[in-house]
């Protein structure tokens, strides 16, 4: 636990909460995020968590957290949980269901996917406010000049590619997107997963974890300003 300064004996602790009164961000009613910090129950440690729905094919999108490792343990449906080892050089893939964890250590590049409906995930950081830099950011806030000097790429062609991001995602695809989720995409071949058994925009942020800030992911991209 984290060094501890409450006060325990104050008419303001807190040892209780419900995630439902602190949503994270919302998809829709299948896809959505609550969450937990020290900013709702402030007897909390050094530990956080976002409590995650998803349906098939969904994603959270890629994302680091520089200052968290995060446990993603399973409690309903599958998920597929990808990183990269920054060692190695290699995308890892794992699946998961309900009883299963998947660690991603902190400050490495990852996602998760469902591969089914009803998917509902515990994502738990060793951090009273980890930190969240999305993908999305990266992408629509580098100017494409940059990316086609670096990678000697056509400036045109990245510019096209990458205009639908206007935002930032969270859980992907965003609902402004009319065209049918890939299916197959969420069935990763059995030699590239490692498994324990055979297996709009429209969204809001918000209540204290909002993103982007003030007092949420935003700011620094930390939990609190």
């Amino acid at each position: 636990m984290a060094v501890s300064y409450m006060d325990f004996t104050s008419p303001s602790v807190q040892f209780t909460y419900d995630l439902k009164n602190n949503p994270f961000f919302q998809k829709d009613s299948r896809n959505y995020i609550d969450a937990l910090g020290i900013q709702q129950l402030n007897t909390l440690g050094n530990v956080s968590l976002l409590n995650i729905f998803l349906s098939t094919g969904n994603v959270v999108e890629p994302h680091i957290h520089q200052n968290a490792s995060e446990l993603v343990f399973c409690i309903s449906g599958a998920a597929l949980v990808s990183l990269i080892n920054p060692f190695t050089k290699q995308l890892l893939n794992f699946q998961i269901q309900p009883g299963q964890v998947a660690n991603v250590p902190q400050g490495w590049w990852h996602y998760e996917m469902a591969t089914v409906d009803n998917t509902q995930l515990l994502a738990i950081f060793d951090a009273p406010v980890p930190e969240f830099i999305p993908a999305s950011d990266m992408l629509r806030l580098t100017p494409a000049s940059v990316f086609a000097h670096t990678y000697c790429l056509d400036e045109a062609k990245v510019k096209n590619t990458l205009a639908p991001i206007t935002d930032t995602v969270v859980i992907g695809p965003p609902s402004s997107c009319h065209r049918e989720l890939d299916q197959d995409y969420a069935q990763i071949p059995q030699q590239q997963a490692r498994s324990y058994t055979q297996p709009s925009f429209n969204g809001q942020i918000g209540n204290g974890w909002s993103y982007p800030a003030p007092n949420g992911y935003g700011g620094g991209y930390g939990l609190n300003d």
